[in-house]
C-alpha cells in the first residue's frame, strides 16, 4: 500500500476515497516522517495525508519523542537511585564493620544502638545527596531535550541559566561551603552520631549531622549548632579507642618507686574488675614522673579505653587511687605546691 503502484480495481470500488500516489507525493517531502508514511499507508488519501502532515505530524511526533524522553529519564533515574542506595549502604556497613572489629573488646551499654544510628544516618544523608544530584542531572538533561523537541532555541536559556547560577553561587558562598564540607566529612567518616568531638569553639557529643550543620550537646547540656564550613579542625575522642591520662600529684619527699607500684597495682585491679574490664582495652601503664616542682612531683598513669569512656574510667581510678594512698600513707601534693 505504501508504494506508487496502482491499486486493484476491486479495492478502489470498495474504498472510493483511495487515491494513487506515493508517500513522498502525499507528504510533500522527499523524506516523510514515520507517522506520515503510516497515515498514507492506512488512508491512501492525498487530502487527509496532507492535512495530517500540515497540522498533526509535527505536534504528534514531538509528543511521541517527549514521552520517550521522559520514560527513559524516569527509568534511568530509578536505576540510578537504586544503585546509589545500595552503594551508600554497603559503604556505611563496611566502615562500621571495620570499626566493630577494632572495638572487639569494647562491648558497653548503648554501643550497638549508637553504631546503628550512626551508620543509618550516614547512609541516609549520603544517599539523599547523591540521589538529588543524580535527579538534577538526569531530569535536567531530559528537560533540555524536551525543549529541543519543542523547537526552542536553547542558547539564550543556557546563557540565562549560567548567569543565574553564577549569581546564586556568589550570593550563597557560605551555604555551598557548608554543603561541600559536610559532604566530605560524611565521605571520610570524620565523626558521627554519638562521638565526642572538639571543634575549637565547642566540645560535646554529636546528636545530629547534616550536610549544612552539626548539632552537638556539651557537658552542661547546651546544644551547639556549628556550620560545617566553619569547622577548620576537629578532634574526635570516640574513634576506635580512647586514652585516660591521669597526672597524680604527690609530695616531693615520697618514694617514687613506691608511688608507681601503688598506681600500677590499683590500675591493674581496676583492669580486671567488672564492668571496667570491658572498657579497659590494654594493661595499664605507669609512665613515670611527668613534672617536678619545689614541693611536689607528678606521676603519669595511662589506660587505653573504649572510645568515649576515658572520662568514666579516669573518675573511677582517681577514687581508687585516693583510697590506696590513704591506706599506704602517701601524701598528695597541694595545688599550690605544683603551681
Amino acid at each position: 500500500l505504501g508504494g506508487g503502484t496502482a491499486l486493484p480495481w476491486a479495492q478502489q470500488a470498495a474504498l472510493p476515497w483511495v487515491q494513487q500516489g506515493t508517500p513522498e507525493t502525499a507528504c510533500r517531502t522527499q523524506d516523510p516522517s514515520v507517522a506520515c508514511r503510516v497515515v498514507w499507508s492506512v488512508s491512501h488519501n492525498l487530502e487527509f495525508t496532507r492535512f495530517f502532515r500540515t497540522w498533526l505530524d509535527g505536534p504528534l511526533t514531538a509528543l511521541f519523542w517527549i514521552i520517550v524522553i521522559l520514560v527513559i529519564a524516569m527509568v534511568v533515574r530509578a536505576l540510578a537511585h537504586r544503585m546509589i542506595s545500595r552503594i551508600t549502604l554497603r559503604m556505611a556497613e563496611s566502615t562500621m564493620s571495620e570499626k566493630v572489629r577494632e572495638r572487639s573488646r569494647t562491648v558497653f551499654e548503648g554501643s550497638p544502638a549508637l553504631l546503628n544510628q550512626r551508620r543509618a544516618q550516614r547512609a541516609k544523608t549520603m544517599g539523599s545527596v547523591l540521589r538529588s544530584i543524580a535527579s538534577i542531572l538526569i531530569m535536567g538533561m531530559a528537560f533540555f531535550s524536551v525543549l529541543g523537541q519543542l523547537g526552542l532555541n536553547l542558547t539564550p536559556v543556557l546563557a540565562s541559566a549560567t548567569v543565574i547560577g553564577m549569581a546564586v553561587g556568589f550570593g550563597a558562598q557560605n551555604i555551598v561551603k557548608d554543603f561541600l564540607a559536610g559532604l566530605f566529612m560524611l565521605l571520610e567518616d570524620q565523626y558521627g552520631v554519638g562521638d565526642v568531638i572538639d571543634v575549637g569553639s565547642a566540645k560535646g557529643t554529636v546528636e545530629a549531622v547534616t550536610l549544612r550543620v552539626t548539632r552537638m550537646r556539651d557537658v552542661n547540656g547546651v546544644v551547639w549548632y556549628v556550620p560545617n564550613g566553619e569547622i577548620k579542625k576537629v578532634g574526635n575522642e570516640s574513634q576506635n579507642w580512647g586514652r585516660a591520662v591521669l597526672d597524680i600529684p604527690v609530695d616531693i619527699h615520697e618514694d617514687v618507686e613506691k608511688v608507681k607500684e601503688i598506681l600500677k597495682t590499683t590500675a591493674d585491679e581496676l583492669h580486671v574488675a567488672s564492668p571496667w574490664d570491658e572498657l579497659i582495652l590494654e594493661e595499664p601503664s605507669v609512665w613515670g614522673v611527668q613534672a617536678i616542682s619545689g614541693d611536689g612531683l607528678t606521676v603519669r598513669l595511662v589506660l587505653k579505653t573504649a572510645p568515649g569512656k576515658q572520662a568514666d574510667v579516669a573518675r573511677e581510678l582517681r577514687e581508687r587511687v585516693k583510697k590506696a594512698f590513704d591506706e599506704a600513707g602517701v601524701t598528695v601534693a597541694t595545688p599550690t605546691a605544683l603551681s
